[in-house]
C-alpha cells in the first residue's frame, strides 16, 4: 500500500522552511544566486521526505523526532545546513525562526509531561 503524501500547511510551512535555509547555505557558503546541483539535490530530498514524513500535520522539529527519515548522507548535509542556516535565518527569515524555535520548544516540554 503507498504511503500517503502529506501536503497540509504545517508540511508546506515546514517544506518552506527548509527551502530557504538550503538558499541560504547555498547563497554564503557556494556563493550562488541559484542552488548549486548539491545543494538541489538535497532541496528535493528533504521535501520529498518531508511529504511522506509519517507524522503529517502532527510533526514537530525534525531534530526532535525519534525517527531518521533521512539517509544519512543526507542526514549530515542536512544537518550542516541547518547549523548553518539558523543564524542567519533569524535575520533572513525571522518569523520562519521564531516558528521554528516555538515547536522545538513545545516538543521539549510535551516529551517532559
Amino acid at each position: 500500500m503507498p504511503r500517503k503524501i502529506n501536503d497540509g500547511p504545517v508540511i508546506r510551512e515546514e517544506q518552506e522552511t527548509v527551502v530557504k535555509m538550503i538558499g541560504i547555505y547555498c547563497r554564503k557558503k557556494h556563493r550562488r544566486k541559484d542552488l548549486c546541483e548539491s545543494c538541489r539535490d538535497l532541496e528535493r530530498y528533504a521535501l520529498m521526505r518531508l511529504s511522506y514524513c509519517p507524522f503529517g500535520e502532527n510533526k514537530g522539529a525534525c531534530s526532535n523526532c525519534k525517527v531518521h527519515c533521512y539517509r544519512p548522507e543526507y542526514r549530515r548535509k542536512i544537518k550542516t545546513v541547518m547549523r548553518y542556516s539558523g543564524k542567519w535565518m533569524l535575520l533572513c527569515h525571522p518569523i520562519f525562526s521564531i516558528t521554528h524555535l516555538m515547536k522545538k520548544k513545545k516538543a521539549i516540554t510535551t516529551h517532559r509531561s
